[in-house]
């Protein structure tokens, strides 16, 4: 178990900060109009449904990650409000 929790971590790292240099991206152009709100729900949906399943069975990396991973989805929705 000490294991697949390992490489569950390792996973969450990389799928969460792969989304980081988008987030980046929209803060410093202000440009969102070629993101959909379809795509940006569909993630954030799909992160607070990970969420309760981590918690489910205490998977902390995967919670953590999911939990970091919205919020950054949720930036670039409250930007794209802001911007259009």
């Amino acid at each position: 178990m000490i294991i697949a929790e390992i490489i569950g971590a390792i996973s969450a790292v990389l799928t969460t900060t792969a989304f980081l240099p988008q987030v980046v991206k929209v803060l410093k152009t202000k440009k969102t109009q070629d993101l959909s709100y379809g795509m940006l729900l569909m993630q954030s949906s799909g992160n607070f449904m990970w969420i309760i399943y981590g918690v489910m069975i205490s998977s902390w990396s995967l919670t953590i990650a999911n939990i970091l991973t919205f919020l950054l989805v949720f930036t670039i929705v409250i930007c794209k409000i802001r911007n259009s």
